[in-house]
């Protein structure tokens, strides 16, 4: 993290849309993204994604088709 603290200093004065905030020491610590201006972007819906796939990790999963079918009975469709 140490050598990206440039970087961020350089594009916090070069970013529209994207605000950097420090921790109490000083480093780049947050990064608040105005989503009307960058909310189509891919790359941001990627990055959010994987966010969320990291907070499910470990949690308990079963096969797709054991799903639909869990699902179609549970809904009453005969498939």
């Amino acid at each position: 993290m140490q050598r990206n603290i440039h970087f961020y200093r350089i594009l916090m004065g070069q970013l529209t849309g994207i605000k950097f905030t420090n921790d109490l020491t000083g480093h780049p610590r947050y990064v608040r993204v105005d989503l009307q201006q960058h909310g189509d972007n891919m790359l941001l819906e990627d990055f959010l994604d994987s966010i969320a796939v990291e907070t499910r990790k470990g949690e308990t999963t079963m096969p797709f088709d054991d799903f639909v079918k869990e699902e179609n009975e549970r809904r009453g469709v005969n498939v």
